[in-house]
């Protein structure tokens, strides 16, 4: 009975009222400020596009140098290349080993080198590789005479470290 007297006396004097407001306001907020903590999947999107971005950013410049590198082959005359990567960029981290022989059997043992303390703890980045290059659509307007096709096969395969039958070379419209 005590109980429902004093709810009754809180909402006569409003400070019941007073006390949800207040409650609504930090719920709407602490709701707001959530939206601003970014989660563990937008993180790993965001870095699955950077990933994206950089290959494509890669291969468009090496589709420029290329292209300014293939305009001086004689012959050539106006050059267009496209490349195609098979991957983005892979990242290669540091490792240690360790290897043991006992009665002809040998054990192995390989981890990540570990750097930083407590929550800052990474794995030690030893090397960033550069998007594979799986092909090469070159046109040009010599690209109708044999000479100028087998130079340009040559100058891709040495440039890219291509096979030939990953390049393809065609005369431009």
């Amino acid at each position: 009975m005590e109980w429902a007297e004093k709810a009754r006396e809180l909402i006569k004097d409003r400070k019941w009222a007073v006390f949800m407001t207040v409650c609504g306001v930090i719920g709407m907020l602490l709701v707001m400020i959530s939206s601003f903590i970014p989660n563990k999947d937008t993180i790993k999107e965001s870095k699955a596009a950077e990933s994206r971005q950089k290959a494509e950013d890669f291969c468009l410049t090496l589709e420029k140098r290329l292209t300014d590198f293939l305009g001086k082959i004689d012959g050539a005359g106006e050059v267009r290349v496209f490349i195609s990567a098979g991957s983005s960029e892979r990242y290669v981290y540091a490792t240690e080993g360790r290897q043991s022989i006992s009665d002809n059997k040998t054990d192995e043992e390989e981890k990540y080198v570990i750097i930083g303390s407590g929550s800052e703890r990474n794995a030690l980045m030893e090397t960033v590789e550069s998007p594979k290059i799986t092909g090469a659509v070159v046109l040009c307007s010599g690209g109708d005479n044999f000479v100028v096709c087998e130079r340009i096969y040559s100058a891709v395969s040495a440039a890219l470290d291509l096979p030939v039958g990953r390049i393809y070379v065609s005369k431009l419209k």
